[in-house]
């Protein structure tokens, strides 16, 4: 298992800059999952706001930047850098409230993989804030050569 990373080594692994950028820094990661904290949620610059607040729905792209965080790092380390990927499905989510900006402090977003092809990945995702599920679900990337 690896530990604690800040963003600068890794926000260069994936295509999500600047604020878009939502996830903080990596607690911990190996081959299958890894552990992601942000406070992104709560920040007036967060891009997805809408109306001054960012709708619990929006923690599925936590999750899938944990993905492309994971996918990253797992190319780095076998000496490579990981292909682009599109998002194309969202699977079996669930959310526990509407609305996220009003919760003080960082979440906790988990990506596990549940599978790597050459062509895709598959991914369970849960975002906890203080032990409490936000969201979960499961989600699809297509990789792009």
């Amino acid at each position: 298992m690896r530990e604690e990373l800040p963003k600068s080594q890794w926000a260069a692994l994936i295509p999500h800059q600047g604020a878009m950028c939502l996830l903080d820094s990596v607690a911990h990661w190996d081959d299958a999952r890894i552990h992601a904290r942000s406070g992104s949620h709560a920040r007036e610059d967060n891009p997805l706001r809408r109306d001054g607040r960012l709708r619990a729905l929006h923690l599925c792209e936590y999750g899938a930047q944990a993905m492309a965080v994971h996918g990253g790092l797992l190319a780095q380390a076998a000496g490579g850098r990981a292909a682009p990927g599109l998002l194309v499905s969202l699977r079996a989510v669930q959310l526990s409230r509407e609305y996220v900006d009003d919760l003080p402090g960082l979440v906790d977003v988990h990506a596990e993989r549940l599978l790597a092809a050459a062509d895709s990945w598959q991914y369970a995702f849960r975002v906890e804030y203080r032990g409490e599920l936000l969201a979960q679900g499961r989600a699809a990337v297509m990789v792009r050569p």
